[in-house]
């Protein structure tokens, strides 16, 4: 009960301060839009999906990818606030607290996992600016596989940020791994069209199974023409086009190891830090 307390009271928290930040508040709003209305629309008048099928345009392809990096971008940014509550001593008084370090960790990690969620849920509503119809049913998995994909991402934000000593050196480390990440999701690009060394790099991403899952989610209930009274469901096309590589339930089981993994790693490191 004392675990389930803490967990609960440090995700109260990380919510509570988050909705009290009005300028974090705009920004979430103001990121998707940046990306969906301006670089997705920006790259999609001057590029196309090279050997795409028809009906598939950039911006329905980057759209799920968009999703994919704005959960990326929440999720691992929210391990700073470790290093701001121990500047300002917060973390000393928690940690000194008769509860389990690997439960505040928890409740971190799930902090931050619902705040990306709430801007996934943002991006969703945009989805007719993509061309994509969505169902309330495609948008509940969509949010669970970004609740999912965030899980992964926060820990291993958490893991990191409990052994950095300044925020100067978290943010360093963070602008190293985030772009290459999202850069190696296929969120910009297919899988396929990338050279095969880089492929390689690609697949052992985690974030590629994340993005891949929400491009099916994502295309599932959109329809598109292809010629006068033919028409073809979009994630069918995405799929024999080689745009989506695996089945849902693969990506799942990938993303769900790869969450115990840093999860367990998160809890260990926030453990052992001073």
């Amino acid at each position: 009960m004392h675990v389930a307390r803490a967990i609960y009271t440090i995700w109260l928290r990380e919510f509570k301060v988050f909705v009290r930040e009005r300028s974090r508040i705009v920004g979430m709003i103001g990121q998707p839009l940046l990306y969906l209305l301006i670089v997705g629309t920006g790259i999609s008048s001057g590029m196309s999906l090279n050997n795409a099928p028809g009906g598939m345009d950039y911006l329905k392809f980057m759209y799920p990818g968009i999703i994919g990096m704005s959960v990326l971008f929440t999720s691992i940014f929210s391990g700073a606030s470790i290093i701001w509550d121990r500047e300002f001593g917060f973390l000393k008084e928690v940690l000194v607290a008769p509860v389990p370090r690997w439960a505040v960790a928890v409740g971190k990690i799930l902090g931050g996992a619902t705040v990306a969620s709430i801007q996934s849920a943002i991006l969703a509503a945009l989805a007719p600016v993509a061309g994509i119809s969505l169902s309330v049913g495609v948008m509940v998995k969509l949010l669970l596989l970004s609740f999912l994909t965030s899980l992964a991402v926060t820990s291993l934000g958490v893991a990191i940020a409990a052994r950095m000593e300044s925020m100067q050196g978290f943010q360093m480390i963070m602008n190293f791994l985030v772009m290459p990440l999202y850069f190696l999701s296929g969120g910009m690009f297919p899988v396929q069209s990338a050279p095969a060394w880089m492929q390689k790099l690609m697949l052992v991403d985690p974030l590629t199974y994340g993005v891949d899952a929400l491009r099916q989610v994502a295309f599932s209930h959109t329809t598109v023409e292809l010629a006068p009274g033919l028409s073809a469901p979009l994630v069918e096309i995405a799929r024999s086009g080689g745009l989506i590589r695996w089945d849902l339930g693969v990506d799942v089981a990938v993303m769900a190891a790869v969450t115990l993994v840093l999860a367990a790693a998160a809890a260990v490191s926030f453990s052992r830090a001073e």
